[in-house]
């Protein structure tokens, strides 16, 4: 059985199909970056069926997957049985685990019955819907802290941090992570910055990017780094990487309407970012808004997304 299969979703058509593809390989090959060399750009998509089981009924479907987003192109009409079969097949599953990886069965009957020309009424287009982010959230001006509250410097150097440091570093600031420190909460209090593009956080006295820096290799964002400080983002050239400390203070418990552990005023559109932190014996620390938590990759060829910071005490 080749890879070069092909399928026709309504005009188009979609060639090949990743038969190694599945929802837990496509993490590590698009969110953390960490994992496979075949993804060369961002604009690259791969196409692999999976198994949907979050509704009420398992549903087999198409999937686009890319850097920047996850489609599902189409609903497959597989015969119900094979499809319950297959999930029945995946065993005890956690309530954040309900995608999953095709078997044997389900792969020969698309190659029988859809793919290379098959019965297309067996094909369900899912219209893409066009999704425009709302940044508009509204931040009062502020002045500074209320009385009440309490400056709180974070780390600002780069450091390397092992992993048995992870845990501690999280706890003792009460941030939030959804596998160290579930219950961690950073109380953050964000006012309006000078720039539409920049929020301010009085509590630690830090600006921000609203938005960022698409992925890249480090070294990319190093240099990206080099031309905003260049050209001056918002009237300012002291932009940086944030620490590890500095990235997790930003993460809320709640996942927003965008889908990501963050203060709406924030885009979506970095769901991982690099930060200013090196692993020993080796590694790179990132910050994951989506997931909630902090994690490692391999230096070989990672890739991460940038929001920026600077001091603005």
């Amino acid at each position: 059985m080749g890879m070069f299969h092909q399928v026709k979703v309504g005009q188009k058509i979609i060639t090949p199909i990743d038969w190694e593809m599945n929802p837990d390989l496509s993490f590590g090959t698009f969110e953390s970056w960490g994992g496979r060399e075949r993804v060369r750009n961002n604009k690259e998509c791969v196409y692999y069926f999976f198994i949907d089981n979050w509704g009420e009924e398992p549903k087999l479907c198409l999937m686009e997957r890319a850097v920047k987003h996850a489609r599902i192109m189409a609903v497959i009409k597989a015969p119900p049985d094979i499809v319950r079969r297959c999930v029945e097949g995946q065993g005890a599953s956690s309530r954040f685990e309900k995608s999953y990886a095709i078997n044997e069965q389900i792969r020969n009957w698309l190659i029988e019955n859809v793919l290379d020309g098959g019965d297309p009424s067996l094909i369900t287009p899912v219209e893409e819907q066009i999704d425009v982010e709302d940044m508009a959230s509204t931040l009062p001006v502020r002045s500074g802290l209320r009385a009440s509250d309490e400056i709180t410097l974070l780390p600002s150097v780069p450091a390397i941090i092992n992993d048995d440091q992870i845990e501690g570093i999280v706890k003792r600031w009460q941030f939030f992570d959804a596998e160290l420190n579930p219950g961690g909460r950073f109380e953050n209090v964000l006012g309006a910055g000078p720039d539409p593009q920049t929020v301010i956080d009085h509590r630690t006295s830090l600006m921000w990017q609203r938005g960022g820096l698409d992925i890249g290799s480090l070294r990319m964002i190093e240099k990206k780094i080099s031309a905003v400080n260049d050209h001056g983002f918002a009237g300012f050239h002291d932009w940086r990487l944030p620490t590890l400390e500095e990235a997790m203070s930003l993460l809320e418990p709640e996942v927003n309407g965008k889908g990501v552990h963050l203060h709406p005023c924030f885009s979506r559109e970095q769901p991982f970012i690099f930060v200013a932190a090196r692993r020993k014996p080796g590694g790179l620390w990132f910050v994951d808004y989506k997931q909630g938590r902090c994690f490692w990759s391999s230096g070989t060829i990672p890739g991460g997304f940038g929001r920026l910071v600077r001091d603005f005490a």
